[in-house]
């Protein structure tokens, strides 16, 4: 058992010397006790931006009940959140990325300064949930982490279910005058029917899963709906969770290892989960100072088969598996086939097989959600890294629910996603096109833009399997087709994307690993001569900062 560290808060809050800082104190609420009891950080990232996040204060609120509880003493602060779907598709977008390393800085910055014994971090959205994390790895206080939860599916046209991607490719549908103004209206309002995040196996779910698999979150964590008194009761346990972990000086770096690295990943795999999480969980072991690289991704994905038959590319919502046992329940089936490591350290205090032991496998029932092992979607590998000349250091695929997995083809080159979609509106992109959309990178964009405005009108217009895509952009959890991310170095450093040209035949084989221009080394080196580097698109602010520090996202994006 962990020892028992010296609390961070009697720095602020003893001594003659302190009186001032209690004094202060004593104007929000401490009474003498509180100052020989833990304080702990409450980082509520409320807003009523988004529907993710649009209930979260009603959860802090029960998270510092927990912590009073149990002995703690709560403070709670905020942080700001970009909503990826409404920034989607314009230049807000390059602000999305951007936005987790200034929420991790934001929330390293208050319990730094506050020298909080502990953080209990409520957040919903695609980037507050890494940026969350990469701050308690980088504060390595003891920490838990509650996600939001997952929205209820919303009833559309003719009581089908429909969900945030419905209403992306409900665009191109009605450009391709596939579905009447009437039903593409009633999708639009039916979408999003109340608070929690995208209702699919997209990025918040999907790192609400890993988060939970890394053992940073309690059990069903990740499944619980938004809308339930279970959510409402895991934010209190959560408080107590923190305060314990305290006691036992369980921290996050005893948390965040190899192996539990490769629990959430596995996790993810089975799923079907987000591309964005190969972007977070290199961002997460970076920050904690654990040695992990795309080769571990390509690793676990030869051995992992996808057994989640869940959104974007299959039938079902989280909310789906919150019903026929939820996370949990899965990560028992992959415990009892020898997939994860029961051994890792969890926030309940116990390992993973201990949490679990109780939990009947998803198995144990007759239900459709999640495939048997003998028969899974895929065998293995929903995500695959790519190589070749036009990705020296990587690129990322989801092959998920594909029937085509690999194309080759003449490029239409696009320099930036406003240029693309245009050409997409007009219906001048045909089968059998490669599209490539560069200039979206860390530094280019800047901020690492998704595409899944673009991925949304491809697969409305039809095209989504008969068209390739690639780009240094990354893509939304909720993008499917046959489409690579993440092309490392990105075009704005000089990778080989940038030296791409209309017509240049491109290849793309997910089964062979593969991204490649047909061109002659002796071309690409002289097309390289006349390339220049472009001035930052932008001079001052938020984006420039992380223009100038961010690194590949090959290392996870970060400016850390």
């Amino acid at each position: 058992m962990p020892e028992m560290s010296v609390r961070r808060s009697l720095t602020t809050t003893q001594g003659d010397g302190r009186a001032p800082n209690r004094a202060m104190l004593r104007a929000v609420g401490f009474v003498d006790e509180d100052f020989h009891k833990p304080i702990i950080g409450v980082a509520s990232l409320f807003s009523d931006i988004t529907p993710c996040n649009a209930h979260l204060d009603r959860l802090a609120l029960k998270g510092r009940e927990g912590i009073r509880a149990a002995g703690g003493v709560p403070q709670t602060f905020g942080a700001p959140t970009v909503s990826d779907g409404i920034s989607m598709g314009h230049l807000g977008m390059r602000y999305s990325l951007v936005s987790r390393e200034v929420i991790a800085d934001s929330l390293e910055t208050v319990c730094g300064a506050m020298n909080h014994d502990g953080l209990l971090a409520f957040g919903g959205c695609d980037k507050n949930m890494p940026g969350c994390i990469m701050a308690m790895a980088r504060l390595n206080i003891p920490s838990v982490f509650v996600y939001g939860g997952s929205i209820l599916p919303g009833t559309g046209p003719g009581g089908r279910d429909v969900d945030i991607v419905s209403i992306f490719e409900a665009v191109g549908q009605y450009q391709a005058q596939r579905i009447d103004a009437e039903t593409f209206h009633q999708i639009e309002c039916a979408a999003c029917p109340g608070h929690g995040s995208c209702g699919g196996m997209y990025t918040a779910n999907t790192m609400a899963s890993a988060i939970e698999a890394m053992g940073l979150s309690l059990p069903y964590g990740a499944s619980n709906p938004a809308v339930s008194a279970a959510k409402e009761r895991e934010a209190y346990l959560a408080g107590q969770a923190v305060v314990r972990c305290i006691e036992r000086n369980i921290r996050p770096r005893d948390l965040i290892t190899r192996k539990s690295l490769e629990n959430a990943y596995t996790l993810v795999l089975a799923l079907g989960g987000s591309t964005n999480a190969i972007l977070h969980l290199l961002a997460i072991a970076r920050e904690a100072q654990v040695e992990w690289t795309l080769e571990d991704f390509d690793r676990l994905a030869d051995r992992v088969p996808h057994l989640a038959d869940l959104k974007p590319g299959g039938r079902f919502v989280m909310y789906d598996l919150h019903r026929v046992g939820g996370t949990p329940a899965v990560l028992r089936a992959l415990l009892d086939r020898g997939l994860i490591h029961g051994d890792c350290l969890t926030v309940t205090g116990k390992t993973l097989a201990e949490n679990l032991a109780d939990i009947p496998s998803v198995y144990a029932q007759s239900q459709e959600v999640v495939r048997p092992f003998e028969a899974p979607l895929f065998s293995h590998g929903i995500h695959v890294i790519l190589r070749g000349n036009l990705a020296p250091e990587g690129a990322v695929a989801k092959v998920a629910g594909l029937k085509q997995r690999a194309i080759t083809g003449p490029a239409r080159v696009f320099d930036g996603e406003e240029a693309c979609f245009a050409a997409i509106e007009s219906r001048r992109i045909v089968p059998g096109d490669i599209v490539v959309i560069r200039g979206e990178g860390p530094v280019g964009g800047p901020g690492m833009r998704e595409m899944l405005s673009i991925t949304g009108a491809l697969m409305g217009q039809g095209l989504g399997d008969c068209v390739g895509l690639i780009t240094d952009g990354r893509f939304s959890g909720g993008t499917h087709g046959l489409v690579v991310g993440h092309v490392a170095p990105e075009a704005w450093v000089g990778g080989p994307i940038a030296l791409i040209r209309d017509g240049d035949t491109i290849t793309i084989d997910a089964d062979r690993k593969l991204l490649q221009v047909h061109l002659s080394e002796a071309e690409l080196a002289q097309r390289r001569t006349q390339w220049q580097r472009p001035p930052l698109r932008v001079e001052r602010g938020v984006l420039a900062k992380y223009a100038r520090l961010a690194t590949s996202a090959s290392q996870g994006a970060t400016t850390g």
